[in-house]
Parts: structure tokens; C-alpha cells; sequence
């Protein structure tokens, strides 16, 4: 019985793509939360152990991926670079917004001190950002968060799983909120 159930959560995620709420495979299995983290637990434990697939955790959701080992095999499969290089700037960029989300392309710019345009539209048009609604200001500016392709090229679950920023040398932390 649950290999079955197993089997059907494999078969829902592959098909889904995307990742899927805990909170609706749950219910769709008629089980609370907390079981249904168990038996997913349980899925990638399976998957981990053989096969080219795995089980990724992004917050409340979870996303049947290909392993790691295997990206470079599917890659060339393919005939497609997942691998683009990020500037510096991007880099930047992209750890600001991780950081401080949801933020606008002026919080941006003022926390570099130069204008992030570029590596902003980048890393939209890669994937890891994206906009997220407006500010009630003038001209309500868009907002910008990180996106579930952040989470997974970064290989973390959460934004919870960040590292910590350095305390400074009074031993408070450092704001970037302006």
C-alpha cells in the first residue's frame, strides 16, 4: 500500500514539473501535512538510492528534479548551456534582493550606488527573479523576489537557509534596509 502511494506521488510530481504544495498533496491523499513530509521523506530516500531522479524541497512545495551527477549527461542530451556564467554585478544584485525581498529596482541601485538595471533584466530573463507586484509609492514602482529557480541553482529549501550576514564590528548586524 505504500509503495502505491509512493508511486503516485512520484507519478504526480513528474507530471506536475513544477513544483507542487505539500499542503495539496496532502489533501489529495487524505493525510495531514506532517505524514505526507514523512512519506515524501521517504520518496527521496527511494530516489536518492537509484536513478538519475531526486526530490527537492522549496519551502512549502516540493519539485522532482534530476540529480546533479546526471546534469551534464541531460545537458548534452539536450543540446542547451543551463551553465551561464553570473557577473559580479549579478551576483550582487541577486543577494540584495535574496536578502531584503521584495524590493524595487530604485532600492537596488541605491544600495550599490549604481544603477542595476542590466544585471536585474538578467536575472530575469535567467530565471532567478522575478516581479512580484508593485509599491504603493508614485509610479508604483514593480517589485522584485527571488524566484523557485534561486532556490534550487543554490541548492537551498528556503531563503531561511541563507547564510547569515556578518555582524559588523560592533557586533550588530548589518541592514541593508534603507
Amino acid at each position: 500500500m505504500k509503495d502505491k502511494i509512493l508511486s503516485s506521488i512520484e507519478a504526480i510530481l513528474f507530471v506536475a514539473g513544477d513544483p507542487v504544495s505539500v499542503n495539496k498533496l496532502a489533501q489529495s491523499f487524505d493525510v495531514n501535512v506532517e505524514d505526507m513530509n514523512k512519506l515524501l521523506s521517504v520518496l527521496k530516500d527511494k530516489l536518492d538510492e537509484q536513478g538519475g531522479l531526486t526530490l527537492v524541497f522549496l519551502e512549502d512545495r516540493v519539485q522532482l528534479t534530476i540529480k546533479p551527477e546526471c546534469a551534464d549527461k541531460v545537458k548534452t542530451f539536450l543540446n542547451f548551456n543551463i551553465n551561464t556564467k553570473l557577473s559580479d554585478a549579478a551576483y550582487e544584485v541577486l543577494a540584495i534582493i535574496a536578502y531584503n525581498q521584495p524590493v524595487s529596482r530604485a532600492f537596488i541601485s541605491e544600495i550599490r550606488g549604481v544603477d542595476s538595471s542590466g544585471s536585474l533584466d538578467s536575472l530575469i530573463k535567467k530565471g532567478l527573479v522575478e516581479e512580484c507586484g508593485r509599491l504603493d509609492l508614485p509610479g508604483k514602482p514593480l517589485i522584485y523576489r527571488v524566484t523557485d529557480n534561486f532556490l534550487r541553482c543554490f541548492s537551498i529549501s528556503s531563503l531561511k537557509d541563507l547564510p547569515k550576514i556578518p555582524n559588523d564590528e560592533e557586533g550588530e548586524k548589518e541592514n541593508f534596509n534603507v
